[in-house]
C-alpha cells in the first residue's frame, strides 16, 4: 500500500500500562490481555513515549490531533509520564497544530493535582460510570470484589470542581440495561454530563472460558441482550428526544442523526462503511489493528522499528479495514437499515444468518429495532437541519403532534416528496412566526 491509502488523521489507542487496572470490572474484555506480555512490567518507556509523540505527529496532514490514553488505569503511570508527554508534544509540534489530550479513566485515583494538570493542559476525561450505586457496582468492582461507585463519583465531583471537560462513558450490560431510564436520569441530573457514550457490552467466550481473543460463538451472562440493547436505546432515546435535544448529547443518537442526514461519515467507527483507522498502541510500542483485537493475528508491528504511518497504512491494515464491508452477509447488503448500522463492529459479527451465511452480527435484532424506532423522529431532524433550525426544534415538532393526536387527527407532520421527507409548509410557517 502506498502512502496515498493513509488518511490526513489517524487515531491511536495509547496504553502505557497495558492492561494493567487498579480495578477488577467483571466484563472488562481487556484484563485478560496481560497474558500476552508474561513477565512485562507494563511501563511504556520514555523512547517509546517520544517516538509514539514523534511519529503520531509526523502521521498527521491535520493540524489537529488527538493522543488519546486509554488502559487498563492509565493514570497509574503517574502524573510525571504525561507531563513529559506534553513536553514531546511541544517538542514535534507542526507550525498551526492543535493537540487534544483525551484520557479513558476509572476515576478512582484522580485528586486535585491530577485535576488541576487536566484544566491547565486542556485534557478531556472520560469516566466511566454504568448508572446509580446498586447498578454500577454490579460489575465494577475492585480487586477485593468491593463496588467501587463512591470513589468514582468523588474523582467526578474533583473533576467538576476544577472545570475539567468530561464525558461519561457507560456500559449497557445484561443488569444495567433493565433499568433504562433509571441510568440516563442519573447520568444526566446526579452525574451532571452532557455528552453520554454508551458501550454494549459483548464478551466472546473461548475456550475455558477466557475472553483473550474473539473467539466463540456464545456471549457471556454478562453481556447485554439483542433485545435488551434494543429496548434500553429505545427507552432512552423517547425521553431525549422529548426533552433533552441540543442540551444532552448521546453519541449514538448524535451518530444515526447524521446517518440520516445522508453525511459521509456517522463519527461513530462501529457504524462506518469500513473501519482500520483507530489503532491501539501497547506499553512496549507494539501497533494493533485495533483496540479490540490486541491479540497476535491483528499485530501489525513495533513503532521501535517500523513508522506508525508505515504501519497504519499496511496491505494488511488496509485489508482488516475493508473486511468490515466485503464480509457482510447478504441478509445484511438487503437490510433497510444498513445506511445506519453498517454491520456494526466486526467483534460482534460471530452469529450465522437463517441462511446459514455467517458473520451476522450478535446484537443485530437490538440494533435494527432501534433504528426502525427512531426513523420518523430522525426524519423530522434532518428535514429541520436542512432548513437551517436547530435539531431541538424536533421537541417542538413531536409536542404538535402529539396534540393533533390527542385531537384525533392522524396527518403526520410529515409528507413525502421526490423520495425525500421534508417538514410541511404550514409547520414551517409555525416555526418562523
Amino acid at each position: 500500500m502506498t502512502q496515498n491509502y493513509l488518511p490526513p488523521r489517524i487515531h491511536v489507542l495509547a496504553k502505557p500500562t497495558g492492561a494493567i487496572c487498579n480495578l477488577a470490572c467483571s466484563y472488562c474484555f481487556f484484563l485478560d490481555k496481560e497474558l500476552l506480555y508474561p513477565g512485562s512490567r507494563f511501563r511504556m518507556s520514555d523512547e517509546v513515549l517520544e517516538s509514539y509523540i514523534r511519529q503520531l505527529v509526523k502521521a498527521h496532514r491535520n493540524p489537529q490531533v488527538t493522543v488519546a490514553w486509554q488502559g487498563g488505569e492509565p493514570t497509574l503511570m503517574g502524573i510525571n509520564f504525561y507531563r513529559r508527554a506534553i513536553e514531546l508534544q511541544e517538542k514535534y509540534r507542526k507550525p498551526g497544530m492543535k493537540f487534544e489530550n483525551t484520557i479513558q479513566t476509572n476515576g478512582t485515583l484522580l485528586d486535585d493535582e491530577w485535576c488541576q494538570f487536566f484544566k491547565e493542559n486542556n485534557f478531556l476525561i472520560r469516566i466511566s460510570i454504568d448508572g446509580p450505586r446498586e447498578l454500577h457496582d454490579s460489575y465494577r468492582v475492585d480487586k477485593g470484589g468491593q463496588g467501587t461507585f463512591e470513589r468514582v463519583m468523588r474523582g467526578l465531583r474533583l473533576l467538576q470542581k476544577h472545570g475539567v471537560d468530561y464525558n461519561v462513558l457507560t456500559t449497557i450490560n445484561r443488569t444495567n440495561a433493565e433499568y433504562p431510564l433509571e441510568v440516563y436520569r442519573f447520568l444526566r441530573d446526579e452525574a451532571k454530563t452532557s455528552w453520554i457514550q454508551f458501550i454494549p457490552v459483548v464478551e466472546r467466550i473461548n475456550e475455558g472460558g477466557r475472553t483473550l481473543y474473539q473467539e466463540g460463538t456464545r456471549a457471556s451472562n454478562r453481556s447485554v441482550l439483542p433485545e435488551q440493547l434494543g429496548s434500553f436505546l429505545t427507552c432512552i432515546f423517547d425521553e431525549w428526544v422529548r426533552n433533552d435535544v441540543g442540551r444532552i448529547f448521546v453519541q449514538t443518537f448524535e451518530a444515526s442523526a447524521r446517518s440520516w442526514l445522508g453525511l459521509p461519515s456517522s463519527g461513530m467507527c462501529v457504524f462506518e462503511e469500513t473501519c482500520g483507522v483507530g489503532l491501539a498502541l501497547e506499553h512496549n510500542g507494539d501497533l494493533y489493528s485495533c483496540d479490540h483485537f490486541v491479540e497476535p493475528d491483528y499485530l501489525l508491528g513495533n513503532i521501535i522499528e517500523k513508522e506508525i504511518s508505515e504501519l497504519a497504512a499496511s496491505d494488511r491494515q488496509y485489508r482488516f479495514g475493508q473486511d468490515k464491508s466485503d464480509t457482510l452477509p447478504q441478509v445484511c447488503r438487503e437490510c433497510d437499515v444498513l445506511f445506519a448500522c453498517r454491520g456494526e463492529c466486526p467483534k460482534n459479527r460471530f452469529l450465522t444468518t437463517p441462511a446459514g451465511e455467517p458473520g451476522l452480527n450478535y446484537l443485530c435484532e437490538g440494533w435494527k429495532a432501534f433504528f426502525h424506532h427512531i426513523d420518523f423522529p430522525m426524519q423530522i431532524i434532518a428535514g429541520l437541519m436542512r432548513m437551517g433550525y436547530p435539531a431541538s426544534e424536533v421537541m417542538r415538532v413531536l409536542t404538535l403532534e402529539d396534540n393533533l393526536s390527542r385531537a384525533g387527527r392522524n396527518d403526520r407532520i410529515l409528507f413525502k416528496l421526490s423520495g425525500k421527507f421534508l417538514l410541511s409548509t404550514q409547520f414551517a410557517f409555525c416555526l418562523i412566526r
